[in-house]
């Protein structure tokens, strides 16, 4: 693999540098003097309609992103990612979440094996079983059809599942639901199943190598609760022949380790796989996404595929200057990295959308937490910023406060959706209307904000226009879609995952890895004994440690 391009020793980032040295954006000024400039920044994806007109960007420094990107290979890097090369250097892994949602017939190639007829073998074998469910041929060891799935993962095994099923809630089948654990703490799983029938209870099991040990440990505890509840309705004997009976006909697996699967009592028929190439946080679109599959039904899980496949397809072959997700992760650049912003706002104005912003959390900040470059060298540049949000219009009336008056540049993304999923009328208000009446003039406001003559013009008393002044030239991208559907919602993920791409590139980082997650882990393990009451390995740890975990042994009962 060739070494990152150092982006800080590029023509283009010094060029960026001197702009973001005399930068004084003027939104106002911007649009009273070009009136193309909203058609010019205006973009076109798939089904999305995306304004990047209210951005702190003129002419100079796009051209000189542009040039970036040129100058670290942006187009190539793409390319080989594309083609099934092992990008993903630290794993020595390709990175082909795009073959997931390829159609059948494509080629997709890893080590000149075509990975797409596998691909749609286990779609073919997820549909089929998601099916069953759905029709009530698959019932529970008592006879009873399904009526709710609890899904058991974490990270990319919960987020993209959990963030998926509830933006597309219209699209459940009546009569199916599902839950998701996630979280080791036991308050997960007991609120989870609380309330619920263990014979129409179908559990699924998401966990690559099945030794995850949040996600094993909720799998056994909901394996307790099945047989303890079965039992004593009566529904199964008291013997190990009739509890591993229930589980083979209440759990299923998504995992490619069938030993461990089979061990656990699952049948290894039942085990839906998915492939290195696939990272976790890229992985909603894999068999990861069973539980979903089952929920909307195999052909709106297949629009889902398709939206992300068409998002894929314009990042492929669109030029970067028309190139909608290249172009907003060069905008995130050039905010953090010259304009000093730490954080990125993700403000959905569709409620169905609100674990949206929690899901690109994992994807950007997992993918590009890092700080050294895919060569091992130490990166040049920061990296990565915090993605945070909330729907509107909660966060008005939270957080607005800062991002409109205060110190800090807050880059943000409005999301919203012409046609609502449920069109409710407040006597002759459209409530819609009204909902997006607030999205277009936050945008708006954060733009153009108020100047101290408009505040004055309102009568305001001149001791409090300081307070009431807005500064505006708060930079907002606004991206608009017909409706939620599941092909829309493909399309913003896959948006979001391309963006990620580029601005990892831009600093010379493998997106794909996520070693940070491992030492928490690791060390947890160790610490496990002492917090158990093991006085030696308790002796081993530092003074906090020991202090905080002495704490906890005096006061649990």
């Amino acid at each position: 693999m060739t070494p990152p391009v150092d982006a800080t020793a590029t023509a283009a980032w010094h060029r960026l540098g001197e702009l973001a040295e005399d930068f004084r954006p003027d939104l106002r000024a911007w649009f009273a003097d070009d009136p193309g400039r909203v058609d010019r920044l205006t973009f076109t994806a798939a089904d999305l309609h995306v304004d990047l007109s209210k951005n702190l960007l003129d002419d100079e420094v796009l051209a000189a992103l542009l040039a970036l990107a040129d100058e670290v290979g942006l187009v190539e890097r793409r390319e080989a990612m594309f083609r099934g090369e092992r990008i993903n250097v630290t794993e020595g892994r390709a990175v082909l979440h795009t073959a997931l949602r390829a159609p059948r017939g494509t080629v997709v190639e890893v080590d000149g094996h075509d990975v797409v007829p596998e691909v749609h073998e286990v779609l073919d074998r997820v549909y089929a079983f998601a099916e069953q469910v759905r029709s009530g041929a698959w019932t529970g060891i008592t006879g009873r059809p399904i009526s709710t799935v609890v899904n058991i993962g974490i990270g990319g095994s919960d987020l993209g599942p959990v963030m998926a099923y509830e933006a597309l809630e219209p699209y459940v089948q009546d009569g199916l639901e599902c839950r998701f654990v996630s979280n080791i703490d036991p308050t997960d799983l007991a609120q989870k199943v609380a309330g619920l029938d263990p014979e129409t209870t179908l559990f699924i099991v998401a966990s690559k190598t099945f030794t995850t040990l949040e996600t094993l440990t909720n799998a056994r505890l909901a394996r307790a609760w099945l047989w303890e509840h079965l039992q004593r309705a009566d529904a199964i004997e008291d013997s190990d022949e009739a509890r591993l009976r229930a589980v083979a006909r209440h759990f299923v697996a998504v995992s490619t380790a069938l030993d461990k699967v089979e061990a656990f009592g699952i049948d290894p028929g039942n085990a839906f796989g998915f492939w290195d190439w696939v990272g976790g946080r890229y992985s909603v679109d894999s068999a990861i996404g069973t539980s979903l599959a089952v929920a909307i039904g195999p052909a709106h899980f297949a629009d889902l595929l398709a939206g992300m496949h068409a998002m894929d397809e314009h990042f492929h072959h669109t030029e970067l200057a028309g190139n909608v997700p290249a172009l907003m992760g060069l905008l995130n650049v050039w905010y953090s990295d010259f304009l000093g912003a730490d954080t990125h706002a993700v403000l959905p104005y569709a409620q169905l959308l609100h674990r949206f912003p929690a899901y690109l959390q994992q994807l950007t900040m997992e993918s590009n937490g890092k700080r050294v470059r895919w060569d091992g060298s130490p990166v040049t540049s920061g990296t990565g910023e915090v993605f945070w949000g909330e729907p509107g219009t909660n966060g008005q009336h939270a957080f607005y406060q800062l991002i409109h008056q205060g110190t800090r540049l807050v880059p943000a993304d409005f999301i919203a959706v012409a046609e609502p999923a449920y069109p409710l009328r407040d006597g002759d208000t459209d409530v819609h209307e009204l909902f997006l009446a607030n999205f277009f003039a936050q945008t708006k406001a954060l733009a153009f904000g108020k100047t101290a003559e408009e505040v004055r013009a309102e009568g305001t008393d001149e001791a409090i226009v300081p307070a009431r002044v807005f500064p505006g030239n708060r930079p907002t991208t606004s991206i608009m879609a017909p409706a939620l559907t599941p092909s829309v919602l493909g399309q913003l993920i896959a948006l979001y995952e391309h963006l990620t791409f580029t601005q990892g590139i831009v600093w010379g980082i493998d997106s794909f890895d996520q070693w940070g997650v491992e030492l928490g882990k690791q060390l947890a393990q160790q610490l496990t004994p002492a917090v158990a009451g093991d006085e030696a390995t308790l002796a081993e740890q530092d003074p906090s440690t020991k202090a905080l975990v002495s704490y906890y042994r005096r006061h649990r009962a």
